[in-house]
């Protein structure tokens, strides 16, 4: 049937056709660059990883691009930006601040291993795009000048709240200092005046400010994928008012609808059932997740979850997470040491392809159906339960093990798990270890012989490549170094 996405914009499940065939022009809303990234950013980022990875297998070229806000993003609790906030906590100048968090993220990212998007654009390095974008939604009649702010008139847009299905009357309650020269309460900022000593400020025709949060995304968007984009993607938190600005502003702007084909939207990271969050204090960075977890574990804990579904964080689901990833390693490597003991012919090698194909073809039908990771998940556990029957059945050939091991790795790649894997660098690492502990306990025999100028001998020839070997009261200990 092809796939199926829910989109956000018409509350339904809708078949995937982006505007210009196989392609696919793809946004997501990146973060604001002021503190550390926690795993509410992983969950969101990890799974539009499996969905870019994905439509790549089914055959799609991802064009992929995702900001990073560094200035704009004003907290509706103090109302004021957010980089700013951070520059003060740090005691930095805000674009230090930027660089530190913005590579950072980077490397967080990186650790996670996620794929990069094409394009990576900062906010502020677009402030003349932003501004013309500003002046034309004026010259169209879609925007006011009140003392050097610009305000968005929600009311020359009659599809407003048609994402987030909010109606007029409850806008006002998402709106950051309701300023009383406005035409409406509910219309949003696109310029903002900025005060004697604000440190993030740009001149313009309207004075010296800088831009509202949304305008960013419609411009960076529209500037490197076009005025019509077929995926646009981010937290659901962002739906109102953040996704809803964008919409009116865009397609007020180009005058093409829809300025989005679909809208896609990650449910929320909880501990203990509520948001994770910095502002609540109840957050874990990705460093320190990573600390505990390798990133395919941190990968399967969050695909494990649909996309649009609330994920509630605790240790016990990370090792549960642990323990499947585990599994899926184990009967890579089994499969892969069975091959050269396998048969080259048995009944069961047409049985072994047929179920291979089989649950392939369950994976790509769940995946399908609006990215459901959960379902295809349980698709490659099944897969992974009849690899070790067959393993155990004893009539095992090479083609049917290459079916089963290429069959699991391929799926597995499909959403972006053991993307390294390399069963042969495993037993190396495996056999080095035992070589090395069986040095240690001769080592420790010929210690407790008397026998010290050869357990001295093993220490240096140890050293030499970078093992360093420690004696205490507690017995040996080990320290690699490069």
């Amino acid at each position: 049937m092809g796939i199926r996405v829910y989109n956000t914009l018409t509350k339904r499940l809708e078949d995937f056709k982006p505007f210009e065939d196989r392609l696919v022009k793809m946004y997501v809303c990146g973060p604001t660059v002021q503190d550390v990234a926690h795993l509410g950013h992983a969950r969101t980022y990890i799974a539009f990883d499996a969905i870019i990875r994905f439509l790549e297998y089914r055959g799609y070229r991802v064009f992929y691009v995702r900001n990073i806000t560094d200035v704009g993003h004003i907290r509706e609790e103090s109302g004021r930006d957010r980089i700013l906030e951070g520059a003060d906590r740090e005691r930095l100048e805000p674009m230090e601040l930027v660089d530190k968090y913005m590579l950072m993220f980077f490397e967080d990212m990186d650790a996670l291993k996620l794929k990069r998007p094409n394009i990576q654009p900062r906010a502020t390095m677009h402030i003349l795009d932003m501004i013309e974008m500003v002046k034309s939604l004026i010259e169209k009649g879609y925007a006011y000048e009140v003392n050097g702010n610009v305000y968005f008139d929600v009311s020359k847009f009659p599809d407003y709240g048609k994402l987030s299905g909010t109606k007029y009357e409850e806008l006002i309650k998402h709106r950051v200092e309701p300023d009383p020269r406005k035409r409406n309460p509910a219309d949003f900022a696109l310029w903002k005046k900025a005060e004697r000593g604000y440190l993030l400020k740009w001149p313009s025709i309207w004075g010296e400010g800088f831009p509202g949060w949304h305008i960013e995304c419609s411009v960076m968007s529209m500037k490197y994928l076009g005025p019509q984009i077929d995926i646009h993607g981010g937290g659901q938190e962002l739906i109102l008012p953040h996704h809803e600005n964008e919409i009116a502003q865009s397609e007020a702007f180009t005058g093409k609808k829809p300025f989005v084909k679909y809208w896609l939207h990650t449910g929320y990271l909880t501990i203990a059932g509520e948001k994770m969050s910095k502002s609540l204090g109840n957050f874990i960075t990705i460093k320190e997740a990573l600390k505990k977890h390798d990133a395919d574990v941190v990968r399967f804990f969050v695909l494990s979850s649909h996309y649009r579904s609330n994920i509630d964080y605790n240790e016990e689901a990370m090792e549960r997470a642990a323990d499947a990833v585990d599994r899926i390693r184990s009967t890579l490597k089994e499969l892969y040491y069975m091959k050269d003991g396998a048969q080259a012919h048995s009944e069961e090698h047409e049985t072994a392809l047929g179920i291979c194909a089989e649950m392939r073809e369950k994976f790509i039908d769940a995946m399908e159906m609006d990215f459901n990771t959960p379902e295809a998940l349980s698709a490659l556990h099944e897969l992974i339960r009849k690899a070790n029957m067959y393993l155990s059945s004893g009539t095992t050939t090479k083609a049917g093990i290459d079916a089963y091991y290429n069959t699991i790795l391929e799926l597995c790649n499909s959403v972006g798990l053991l993307q390294d894997f390399k069963p042969e660098a495993e037993l190396e690492s495996v056999i080095a270890s035992k070589v090395l502990q069986i040095l240690l306990n001769v080592r420790g025999e010929l210690r407790k012989m008397g026998a010290y100028d050869l357990s001295d001998r093993i220490r240096e020839s140890l050293k030499d490549i970078g093992i360093f070997v420690e004696d205490t009261k507690e017995g040996q200990k080990v320290k690699l170094k490069k």
